[in-house]
């Protein structure tokens, strides 16, 4: 796949004309919008342009982004229909010296996209691979959604059939963390419900058209939302679903007292109590008092003796 080294290196920006440098030879990850044109980063601007050629999912779509910034190099079409035959072009462009950009039609690449295989044999072949971070519907979505941050699982897009749904969505029931899924618009009621059946009726976000003139998002249980969206018309736009961690079970006070007896074994009342309350979530004061009592309970048991 020959390059073009003649295309204009600039971009433009409010229409100031930027100068990108060529880029050293390999593969360049690139972050684009998720819908609004301006969320996307100086530095990437400056690596397409700077780029010998892109590789995006469709052309049409690339071309509006490239066009509004006055980039000119070249777009290659690699999805997942062509894979096959594009990826060994531009392993050989890689070979060759080549920089190439590689880009989705929307947001970070990879995620949900077919650049994975590409990336995993640039590797392999020993060229440079640049990650140039910006735009996810992920992340836009999770810290939208008033949900917990700490820890996340991207599952990406559910089986649209509603047996293989529900077998995908027992296998999440018990991960400890909040989930996020890409759903299309067809499938988000159907989608709702299954998931309220398997994970329980959990707190939940829909978010639709990020960043976009429309830009929604609804919050509720899944159970809520999911009879909202059943009685919608088809929703339009990508649709990024957020749902709650696993409620946890309240430790009782049995266990809360287990706990206590091993760790006064090695430790002091002060010090099992602060270590209790943390792994417990269980007040200190109340803690340090249960300590007081057992440690009192198993020196009047050994006096006994």
């Amino acid at each position: 796949m020959p390059a073009d080294h003649d295309h204009a290196r600039y971009f433009t920006v409010d229409g100031n004309r930027v100068a990108a440098k060529a880029l050293p030879g390999g593969l360049y990850v690139v972050a684009t919008p998720i819908g609004n044109l301006g969320d996307i980063t100086l530095r990437a601007l400056a690596t397409l342009a700077g780029a010998d050629l892109i590789a995006c999912e469709d052309t049409r779509v690339s071309s509006v982004l490239t066009r509004h910034y006055g980039i000119t190099a070249k777009l290659t079409a690699y999805h997942e229909h062509n894979a096959a035959t594009v990826r060994p072009k531009l392993l050989a462009a890689l070979a060759a010296g080549k920089a190439v950009a590689l880009i989705s039609d929307a947001g970070t690449p990879l995620v949900s996209d077919p650049g994975y295989r590409l990336v995993v044999e640039a590797r392999a072949a020993g060229h440079k691979v640049v990650p140039i971070p910006g735009a996810s519907a992920v992340l836009a979505a999770l810290v939208a959604a008033g949900l917990p941050t700490d820890a996340f699982f991207f599952a990406g897009f559910l089986p649209p059939k509603t047996v293989a749904r529900a077998k995908r969505l027992k296998e999440l029931v018990a991960v400890p963390a909040t989930l996020v899924f890409f759903e299309s618009p067809q499938r988000v009621a159907a989608a709702l419900a299954d998931m309220r059946d398997a994970l329980g009726d959990r707190e939940a976000v829909v978010a639709r058209e990020l960043t976009k003139a429309f830009e929604e998002t609804r919050s509720g249980t899944l159970a809520s939302l999911a009879a909202e969206f059943a009685g919608k018309p088809t929703p339009k736009g990508e649709i990024v679903v957020v749902v709650a961690p696993p409620r946890e079970e309240a430790v009782s006070a049995e266990d809360a007292d287990r706990l206590l007896v091993s760790l006064l074994k090695e430790k002091g009342v002060s010090e099992a109590a602060s270590e209790a309350a943390e792994l417990t979530g269980l007040p200190r004061r109340e803690l340090y008092r249960r300590a007081l009592a057992l440690k009192d309970g198993t020196e009047k048991s050994d006096a006994g003796e």
